[in-house]
């Protein structure tokens, strides 16, 4: 069996636990071709660099999976097929890397910053002092 990391981005009109759901079909569809997924991220609604079929933001989704590549074909078969999905994209990778990933780990280490301020407050505007010109 191979190693792949796959992306999809679910459309913005479906709600979080609706792209979770996709997940979990992806995950079944898998396990049925005889592979197994090691890792499902969840990243959330973010905006895209441009539109796609008329949607300004989609539900990323990240998937790190041992599958042979019989099964990853008819995962991407299922979801060209599916009106929720916007894209997706299959990459063959060397080993599967189990870590958060970059996005989550900037997100998770953002909420540790903002969570030292107390009720979300703003930092303190700076007062600039007249230069002379």
């Amino acid at each position: 069996m191979a190693f792949y990391e796959h992306v999809v981005i679910a459309r913005q009109d479906i709600s979080p636990q609706q792209a979770e759901a996709l997940n979990d079909q992806l995950k079944h569809l898998i396990e049925e071709g005889g592979g197994h997924i090691a890792k499902i991220e969840y990243w959330g609604l973010r905006n895209l660099t441009y539109r796609i079929k008329k949607n300004r933001k989609g539900h990323y989704s990240l998937l790190a999976i041992d599958a042979p590549a019989a099964a990853v074909k008819e995962m991407e078969r299922q979801l060209s097929i599916n009106e929720d999905v916007l894209r997706y994209m299959t990459v063959r990778v060397e080993e599967l890397d189990l870590e958060l990933s970059p996005v989550l780990a900037r997100r998770d280490r953002d909420r540790g910053e903002r969570g030292d301020r107390e009720g979300g407050e703003r930092p303190p505007r700076r007062e600039f002092e007249d230069v002379p010109a």
